[in-house]
């Protein structure tokens, strides 16, 4: 790891952001559901907060980007996490006034914050050295393990505080939500340190150079634009299957995990028992991140998306054998799994974006994945509905099959076109 004081600081101050954003996030999700089925009369609705969520996250994801090269990293953490906290006031209001649309306009707000939490791995790449960039992007996105973990335990808490100040009880836990986004807006704005520069290499400042110089955002760039930056993106390899993997991976993970819990309830299994594996599968998620940044740093980021979709591969395997049978320990191993095969392509993919990206377009590009990933995610969740009706769990396993399918053709072409030293991985390039 950086051991100077600027990284130090700067990598505790996302950690920080990310356990708060975590917090704010879950506690709003997990009763988002019930409270828009409650608004709009129907239970038809409530599959809609989520996607509203992940649609907020994807639309500013490139303008979050943007931001980043024009004024810096910590000016566009912090907008993205206020944006959530502002929607999440748009949620109060909207169960204070009974109003359905108005709390479907605050998830697309409620979203940011989301945005800013998964932009948070670029930042804290931006001042490692490349022999430890995998770790330190991996250690901020684990930081998210115990937000996830503990918002959702604040639903009975918030519940009753809702009610105790005459608010629309549901409506509660979204006070968790503005209290956490917006001290991690304020965390961020205070304490990060624009000392690496967005877009820029991990280098070593030239003879005669100040420091500071490299702490000023590069200077926007009409020509490199987030389709511009995907149009380069395409042509490279390497950069092409990072976006496949990252984008492929999490529309992999939405689509089978949202439609594992309908598919278990059909089956008779307890809410209780649902519970747990869902939780195992968040563990899945973010408890591992830390090897898989390490193995990034030892073997290479290619290998990692590999091994991810291998993980992917038996996980959908897995789910696949069980759709019929809906056996809670075999669908808690399948989930645990999808977990860790979204954590090694996101990590492994985010790494390889990074490395592969000339500087010009790098923070362009990084936003462009985002706003592909969360898209991605929302039209597979979207889908994954009638294919669970039409085929039941099955055709959702297969349909993440065919999803998987690309991801694995582009990272073995890339590692056929370019040989990968693990010393050399996370060289950016340009």
């Amino acid at each position: 790891m950086d051991h100077s004081p600027t990284a130090r600081r700067n990598q505790l101050v996302l950690v920080a952001g990310q356990l708060l954003s975590g917090v704010g996030v879950a506690s709003g999700i997990s009763v988002g559901g019930i409270l828009a089925a409650q608004l709009a009369g129907t239970t038809a609705a409530s599959g809609f907060v989520q996607t509203a969520s992940t649609l907020g996250a994807g639309l500013v994801a490139v303008p979050l980007a943007n931001l980043a090269v024009r004024a810096g990293r910590r000016w566009a953490l912090s907008a993205g996490f206020a944006l959530g906290a502002a929607g999440a006031v748009m949620v109060l209001l909207a169960a204070h006034l009974g109003q359905f649309w108005l709390m479907a306009a605050g998830m697309l707000f409620f979203g940011a914050a989301s945005a800013s939490g998964l932009q948070a791995r670029y930042a804290a790449v931006d001042g490692a050295p490349p022999q430890t960039a995998g770790r330190a992007m991996a250690i901020v996105i684990w930081a998210t393990t115990v937000g996830s973990v503990a918002g959702p335990n604040l639903s009975e808490p918030g519940r009753l505080l809702g009610l105790r100040l005459g608010m629309v009880p549901l409506s509660g836990p979204f006070l968790f939500s503005v209290v956490a986004f917006t001290t991690a807006a304020l965390v961020i704005a205070t304490f990060f340190l624009g000392a690496p520069r967005p877009g820029g290499s991990s280098r070593p400042a030239r003879a005669g150079e100040p420091r500071a110089a490299r702490a000023r955002p590069v200077a926007a760039n009409k020509r490199h634009g987030a389709w511009a930056a995907l149009r380069t993106a395409s042509r490279n390899p390497r950069a092409l299957a990072a976006l496949v993997s990252v984008t492929g991976g999490h529309m992999i993970m939405v689509g089978v995990m949202v439609m594992t819990p309908v598919a278990m309830d059909a089956h008779g299994q307890s809410l209780e028992i649902i519970g747990v594996v869902i939780s195992l599968h968040i563990v899945g998620m973010y408890a591992a991140s830390p090897v898989f940044g390490w193995l990034v740093d030892k073997a290479g980021a290619l290998r990692v998306v590999l091994a991810g979709c291998g993980i992917f591969a038996l996980a959908i395997t897995l789910g696949a054998l069980m759709s019929d049978a809906g056996n809670p320990v075999f669908m808690s191993i399948a989930l645990a799994m999808l977990g860790l095969g979204w954590s090694a392509c996101l990590i492994g993919g985010s790494s390889l974006l990074t490395a592969s990206a000339p500087e010009d377009i790098r923070v362009p590009l990084q936003g462009a994945n985002d706003m592909l990933m969360n898209f991605g995610a929302a039209g597979m969740a979207a889908v994954a509905g009638p294919v669970l009706t039409a085929g039941g769990f099955l055709w959702v396993n297969l349909a993440a099959l065919v999803v998987l399918v690309p991801m694995v053709a582009l990272a073995i072409r890339a590692g056929r076109t370019t040989p990968e030293p693990a010393t050399e991985e996370m060289v950016p390039a340009g």
